[in-house]
């Protein structure tokens, strides 16, 4: 009884060391930028609806991510100036400055190499979307049936938002942490594992009491 209670106590803590931590769960998709001073904001809307004005600079990034709260933004930096200004003003038309990072090989799907990053100065009517302004510069785009828009000048050829892992740093959605653990926890257990066998160890220990109470009486 005694052999008995301690090996499955052994066999318990084994199965909590071997279990790992999950890899978080990302997204493979082209996230929508909006141009503030000198940095990058996430947009709020989606560009069928946001509705820019001259001089405006949006910018578009496919990469994986958990959410917006990791998203990676649109590389380099970009003014309207060095973006459209050899597109003179002119009446009845607003200008769009539009960035367009492609993202790394390692973001890329399966098969495919991202273009390089590239600029455009879009010249659309006053009452265009952003998604009008992306037609007419970087097509052909693809959306799917929620109008989620899945490529732009056709990249990738194939693919939509699918769900991927993530197994480097980047945010957990769930836990808004790093998922690849902090600096304090790299290299060693977590305080979950830690605690985790410190109760299996005192539940073993407890069997094993039992059983020599048993024996005794």
């Amino acid at each position: 009884m005694i052999r008995r209670a301690a090996l499955l106590g052994l066999a318990a803590l084994l199965l909590i060391a071997g279990a790992g931590p999950a890899q978080a769960a990302g997204y493979r998709y082209w996230s929508f930028w909006e141009r503030d001073g000198d940095r990058w904001t996430y947009a709020t809307q989606g560009p069928a609806t946001a509705r820019p004005d001259d001089g405006d600079v949006q910018g578009f990034r496919f990469a994986v991510s958990a959410g917006s709260g990791d998203a990676d933004q649109p590389r380099g930096a970009a003014g309207f100036a060095s973006v459209c200004g050899a597109t003179p003003a002119r009446e009845g038309s607003k200008r769009v400055a539009l960035v367009l990072d492609f993202g790394t090989a390692a973001d890329a799907p399966s098969g495919e190499t991202p273009p390089g990053r590239r600029t455009a100065c879009a010249r659309v009517s006053p009452d265009a979307t952003t998604a009008d302004a992306l037609a007419a510069v970087a097509g052909p785009l693809r959306y799917d049936s929620a109008a989620l828009l899945c490529a732009i000048a056709g990249y990738p050829r194939t693919g939509c938002g699918e769900q991927v892992a993530d197994g480097g740093t980047k945010t957990s959605a769930a836990s808004g942490a790093p998922a690849g653990g902090t600096a304090k926890d790299e290299g060693g257990p977590s305080a979950g594992l830690l605690a985790g066998a410190g109760l299996v160890v005192a539940l073993g220990g407890a069997a094993v009491w039992q059983a020599r109470r048993r024996g005794n009486a």
